[in-house]
């Protein structure tokens, strides 16, 4: 019994480098120049070339050429939460700078466990990656990276316990504001919800917390601060206990998920803000200004957050022996309707 042969597409082989200089009737070397762009070809000749590679359909090797300069253009981006406004927003700026730089990036999520975490920081090595940014969630990722001589920048918070570069917010001034704004309001309880992790970046808000109510000389009731796990399932239930329990006039929610959470609870019991209880939230992200009344937030400039963190990263590839750098960028109190003068 005879069949006709199958025909596989997948099995053409690629277009090259020596079949468009053929086609275009130059060198191999001529067609390497003009399609990377390094070193002179003659601008008839560029066209040429570039023409007959756009006809034939030519993909560059990019694992080839990693392999002969031993590194990639794919910087690596570890993210905790893909869910989060936030670090959509923080990956934008990222890659704003990257792609002016010629550089692309590859955006792995690790649901903030430092297990996942190190898997991410295993393919990047794997793929050869120069560098990877990074919201850290554990130490281990970045020991591992740099045991390797790959660059890393940590941004948002810094747990490393080997030297790399890192852009961080000043989260104890923006936590202090937001508690001093609520306090110079009239508010003597004013619960803090936040995130119970060992991160700098919760440490820093827990601080500015204290810090505020000290500066207005108020005491701290620790019944009043709640610190959750992440991913948590009993988020709400733990904010009605709270409410329920210890009677807060005013609540500063360290981060927007939480903000959120504090937001619906609000809303679903029938308390009015601020006439029933304040609130405030960290991280400017768009719901917040689109509700009735828009939430008072501390601004972090995201954006440039990221932004700062790849021009990092590009400054360490450019020059490895650089002492390490850590940039700190300040926070904003914005001050919407979700704020008022304490009930009586």
């Amino acid at each position: 019994m005879s069949t006709a042969p199958l025909e596989h597409d997948s099995l053409v082989a690629p277009v090259t480098l020596a079949d468009i200089a053929r086609e275009a009737g130059t060198s191999p070397s001529t067609a390497s120049r003009a399609l990377s762009g390094r070193g002179y070809v003659s601008e008839a000749a560029r066209d040429r070339l570039l023409a007959v590679a756009d006809r034939l359909g030519y993909v560059p090797n990019a694992s080839a050429r990693t392999l002969k300069h031993r590194r990639s253009r794919v910087v690596g981006v570890v993210l905790s939460d893909l869910d989060n406004q936030f670090y959509a927003r923080l990956a934008a700026g990222i890659e704003q700078v990257l792609r002016e730089a010629n550089y692309q990036m590859m955006v792995l999520g690790d649901n903030s466990e430092p297990a996942e975490e190190v898997e991410g920081a295993r393919t990047f090595l794997a793929m050869r990656a120069p560098g990877v940014i990074m919201t850290p969630v554990g130490s281990g990722a970045t020991e591992l990276l740099r045991s390797q001589g790959t660059a890393v920048v940590e941004v948002d918070r810094r747990l490393a316990s080997v030297p790399c570069d890192a852009v961080l917010i000043d989260n104890e001034r923006g936590a202090r504001e937001a508690t001093m704004h609520l306090a110079g309001l009239g508010h003597t309880r004013i619960a803090l919800l936040g995130v119970e992790t060992d991160w700098t970046s919760d440490a820093g808000r827990l601080q500015g917390y204290r810090t505020g109510l000290r500066n207005a000389r108020l005491p701290l009731d620790e019944n009043l601060v709640v610190r959750i796990p992440p991913h948590a399932p009993d988020i709400e239930p733990r904010i009605e206990a709270l409410i329920d329990d210890h009677a807060p006039t005013a609540i500063f929610a360290a981060n927007n998920l939480l903000a959120e959470h504090v937001w619906q609870v609000l809303r679903r019991r029938g308390l009015r803000i601020p006439h029933d209880i304040s609130l405030v939230g960290f991280d400017d992200v768009p719901w917040m200004a689109m509700v009735d009344p828009p939430i008072t937030v501390v601004e972090q400039p995201t954006l440039e957050l990221g932004r700062r963190a790849a021009r990092l990263l590009l400054r360490r590839l450019g020059g490895p022996a650089l002492a390490p750098a850590v940039e700190i960028l300040q926070p904003r109190l914005v001050v919407r309707g979700s704020t008022g003068p304490a009930s009586l």
